[in-house]
């Protein structure tokens, strides 16, 4: 062998060529960038793992509880709502602790006007107001579009109970894991989104279906329903005056958002309850419902804290056109989509021959239903995710306030969407 041969460069995957075309950078930087960020695509994948075993869980009990929700009608419209809303809410949270943790305001103390403090105090505010709103939006759209509903009080007073024992969760969670990020050094804008997102659908949905007891003693319902409005008027009330600047401005700036976030929500709903029963009648499409659209707004959450770190720090500029680092964070994403929807279609298959009484799809037809529906769905949470941070922030407006909760809405309505084309355009379960 001669002295100055070098040894044949390893041969570039086609995925890793594919994913340099879609960001328009060269292979050697993209190949360069994920090897600089091993460590986050490890945290972002077991994070979407977990996340896909929690919600998994939740459509196990969405497909179960069939008759649950054909007894309560409206019920399937406030569910996606309620779910957004605790993921919108703590997914925000949980971006602004991680900018917090980067940029040395956090502190691990409690205290009423602590970082942390002052930060659970918002997203308090903004539980009571967003459990009240949701019950009054899924009601309003569900009569205005001529869907047969529960009365509002009613409807209210299952949102209500259902919204607090889930944020009573999640406040606990995300706390946890601020602290732990804090103190080992993982990065929270990589864990956060999936874990809070799986955490939410899972103790979401069964405080729902539990506090739909509340209907079997009616003066109980409406007593709660009504308390929940006037609560609900209080906290916003109490959180746009609110004399602490942070406080105020978290609220201020959240309340609009939510609100689209809501409706966009209860839109989403409204197409399952419509659509059920001619594209998602058989029960093994039913269970992939909630696991494929956490992981559409898992994969723009945790796209939008990385983007909103960034643009906190310094470090990204907000532009019309995505730049060179944006679109390395792009690359990074696409890669745990296809591994993250991917896992949806097999664990939606393994839980459809688990259950009894679901008739599962083939492993081939459910893989691809996913894989197809997440093609659809990556450019339009890539997208989504890039335009809120940038824009809120170019406006002066904070994207850890903005940016999980516009992606996750606009994800809970078109990721439903992107389901039922792939479904439709494959025909399965036809």
């Amino acid at each position: 062998m001669a002295t100055g041969s070098r040894a044949p460069l390893p041969r570039t995957p086609r995925f890793l060529k594919l994913i340099g075309r879609i960001v328009g950078l060269p292979i050697s930087e993209v190949r360069g960038y994920w090897a600089q960020e091993s460590r986050s695509i490890r945290t972002g994948s077991l994070a979407l793992a977990l996340g896909l075993g929690a919600t998994l869980i939740a459509g196990i009990v969405l497909a179960s509880a069939e008759g649950q929700l054909e007894g309560v009608p409206g019920l399937l419209a406030l569910i996606p709502a309620a779910i957004g809303m605790r993921g919108a809410i703590f997914g925000a949270l949980g971006s602004r602790l991680a900018t917090g943790i980067l940029t040395g305001e956090f502190e691990r103390e409690l205290t009423r006007r602590s970082y942390l403090g002052r930060q659970v105090e918002a997203s308090t505010i903004l539980s009571f107001a967003s459990a009240t709103q949701a019950g009054i939006i899924a009601w309003a759209i569900s009569r205005a579009l001529g869907l047969n509903t529960v009365p509002l009080l009613d409807l209210v007073a299952i949102s209500l109970i259902g919204g607090l024992l889930s944020s009573a969760v999640l406040f606990v969670v995300v706390i946890i894991m601020a602290r732990r990020s804090a103190s080992v050094g993982f990065n929270l804008d990589d864990a956060g989104a999936p874990i809070i997102t799986a955490t939410g659908d899972v103790v979401t949905l069964p405080a729902l279906l539990l506090a739909t007891l509340v209907l079997q003693v009616p003066t109980l319902s409406a007593s709660l329903g009504a308390l929940g409005i006037v609560v609900g008027l209080i906290a916003v009330i109490l959180g746009v005056r609110q004399s602490e600047p942070t406080i105020r401005r978290v609220v201020r700036e959240s309340l609009v958002v939510l609100t689209i976030a809501v409706t966009i929500d209860v839109l989403a709903g409204v197409v399952v309850e419509a659509r059920a029963e001619e594209q998602f009648s058989a029960a093994a499409l039913l269970v992939l419902i909630p696991p494929f659209i956490a992981n559409c707004g898992s994969l723009g959450g945790m796209l939008s804290s990385r983007l909103a770190s960034k643009l906190h720090t310094g470090q990204l500029e907000s532009r019309l056109i995505p730049g060179k680092l944006a679109s390395l964070d792009f690359s990074l994403t696409t890669l745990l989509a296809f591994l993250a929807f991917t896992g949806v279609g097999v664990a939606g298959w393994l839980a459809a021959v688990i259950v009894p009484g679901v008739e599962p799809l083939s492993l081939v037809a459910t893989v691809s239903v996913t894989l197809l529906g997440g093609l659809f769905a990556l450019p339009i949470l890539a997208m989504t995710a890039y335009a809120a941070a940038t824009t809120s922030f170019r406006f002066g407006f904070d994207p850890d306030n903005h940016g999980i909760p516009i992606v996750t809405a606009t994800m809970d309505l078109t990721g439903v969407l992107c389901l039922v084309a792939a479904i439709t355009l494959l025909q399965v379960g036809a």
